[in-house]
């Protein structure tokens, strides 16, 4: 499940460290293990309380967060032993102290994505109801601004790649070399910490922040990866939940090589609704009105890169390929793709195409690959991945005879974790132990995280209710604006009033899905770090939000 890296970005923008001020000391998916309630040996450590201090971030500052470092074990086992730091911010509540609610922890997803600039989510919540909350972002541990931060090659996404379709075995021998190469390098690069950022040592963490922070419950909004993490922490901590939103939700049964192969039939059945969009809009984009048509056109500029790459040599089959992938994550920047589409078959103009593919994965250079590094560190040892190239072969040809579109693109993103260094745990066998009602959403055709994952964790936790985007193809969407939804989240913040649950295995309350952009031909958007800089008002928080959130493969 790949993390976009426009999330990385914009966390390395804002806050890379604090000022000095701040800082302080085929087959069945992966076997589970059964979990009961407990107390986790997290709570053999007790955290000292942070001290807050000004934030580096631009944004943070205007919106007067504060920022902190938070000392934790590496080895919850082992807490005396070695430590690392978390940098943690915090927006407080602006609520009078009779209406406070207590601490809303956020994760945006991957995992990988940096999260210490989402506590600046709490005022995109409608009524008023973030303000009864402190709303916290975090750095999960390897991650952004906490210490260490794992970085192991910066230049793994430069252009001069093989092509992602192992249609012979030099290509698929290039693949080997360098998914290998870039595994012996985290492993030379990340030492213990690669035995230590699974799912679970981010749940300890989640634990040794509520405690510094003096709460006996956690509220948290998760999206994404993130409610991977909420279910595991409702698995362990049932009565430590208090409201816990959980939007696009991962299918615990699939962690992860099995997870990675449905997103890549979903990616493929949610394209079309994109080549739709265009058709519907050629007076802009002069594509043509044919969705079936559009869509052959990509696929056919496709094969040429295949025999000749463009832009200089810079943009060949994966280029292409990678500066397409948002379009199936989110309708946000269907507008870009689209433009960038007609840019090349109508000017011959790959220069928006090249900006693309580097927001889908990032810039090169010293740390850049500081979120898929992390990615693979948590997701190579959270389970088992099969080590046999047989298997991989044999599931992802099969798979991409009819899903071409992203299935060996999501194959090599993964192939690390073959040949990873880090010590392999097993899953958390999500089950509800007793945990306060929880509030899910996700759209019908989320490909990040398809819907039946949402409907399965709806099945799981009795008490919990699923809010559907009708139709809806966007990741992480809730918080952008639609009425219904977000009035939702609003009131079950507020007093944890919920929609009426209902039988059966589906939603229990229907809204529209997050619409598309209007359609207009675009330039490149705005830098990440202008964008957060500017951010002071609501609707440009909003925009933020659209920036801040990843997308996970």
């Amino acid at each position: 499940m790949r993390a976009l890296p426009r999330l990385v970005a914009i966390g390395s923008a804002l806050t890379l460290g604090l000022t000095a001020a701040a800082a302080t000391t085929h087959a069945s998916a992966a076997p589970v293990a059964d979990a009961t309630p407990t107390t986790n040996a997290a709570t053999a450590f007790v955290p000292s309380p942070m001290t807050w201090g000004v934030c580096a971030s631009p944004t943070l500052k205007k919106l007067k967060a504060e920022c902190a470092m938070l000392t934790v074990p590496l080895d919850y086992a082992n807490p005396q032993g070695t430590k690392i730091k978390l940098a943690v911010s915090r927006i407080t509540h602006r609520s009078a102290p009779s209406a406070y609610q207590g601490v809303m922890l956020t994760n945006p997803g991957g995992p990988g994505g940096s999260g210490l600039t989402l506590s600046v989510l709490g005022g995109l919540v409608p009524k008023n109801a973030g303000s009864y909350y402190d709303w916290i972002g975090f750095d999960p541990r390897g991650v952004g601004s906490s210490v260490p931060a794992l970085t192991c090659d910066g230049s793994y996404f430069g252009f001069d790649r093989p092509d992602y379709i192992p249609s012979n075995p030099t290509v698929e021998r290039q693949w080997f070399t360098k998914t290998a190469n870039y595994s012996k390098a985290c492993a030379a690069a990340g030492g213990l910490l690669l035995d230590h950022v699974k799912t679970t040592d981010t749940i300890g963490d989640m634990e040794s922040i509520r405690v510094a922070l003096g709460q006996k419950q956690l509220n948290f909004y998760g999206f994404s990866y993130g409610t991977y993490l909420g279910q595991v922490y409702a698995t362990l901590h049932p009565d430590r939940v208090r409201r816990f939103v959980l939007d696009s939700n991962v299918d615990p049964r699939g962690v992860w090589y099995e997870a990675n192969l449905a997103q890549d039939a979903a990616f493929d059945e949610v394209m079309p609704a994109f080549w739709g969009w265009v058709a519907k809009h050629n007076g802009v984009y002069h594509l043509g009105t044919d969705p079936v048509a559009i869509g052959k056109k990509y696929y056919a500029i496709l094969a040429q890169l295949r025999k000749a790459p463009a832009d200089g040599g810079k943009i060949g089959p994966d280029e292409w390929t990678d500066a397409f992938l948002s379009a199936g994550y989110y309708v946000y920047g269907w507008a870009d793709t689209a433009s960038a589409f007609s840019a090349v078959v109508n000017q011959h103009d790959w220069a928006p195409i090249e900006a693309a593919y580097v927001g889908a994965n990032g810039p090169t250079g010293p740390g850049a690959d500081n979120g898929y590094a992390m990615y693979l560190a948590t997701q190579c040892t959270d389970a088992s991945w099969p080590k046999s190239w047989t298997r991989w072969a044999t599931d992802n040809w099969t798979l991409y005879g009819t899903h071409p579109f992203e299935t060996w693109a999501n194959a090599w993103y993964n192939a690390p974790c073959r040949t990873w260094g880090g010590t392999t745990g097993t899953p958390v066998k999500v089950a509800d132990h007793g945990s306060a009602a929880m509030l899910l959403i996700d759209e019908t055709r989320d490909a990040a995280t398809p819907y039946e994952g949402s409907l399965y964790v709806r099945s799981v936790f009795s008490g919990s209710v699923l809010v559907e985007g009708v139709g809806g193809t966007t990741h992480a969407g809730s918080l952008s604006g639609v009425a219904c939804t977000d009035n939702t989240i609003a009131d079950y913040l507020t007093t944890g009033a919920l929609p009426t649950r209902v039988a059966g295995n589906r939603s229990d309350k229907q809204c529209r899905p997050v619409p598309p952009p209007p359609a207009t031909l675009t330039t490149a958007a705005k830098a990440p770090a202008a964008a957060a800089a500017a951010a002071t008002t609501t609707t440009d928080l909003q925009a933020l939000r659209r920036t801040l959130l990843p997308a996970v493969r």
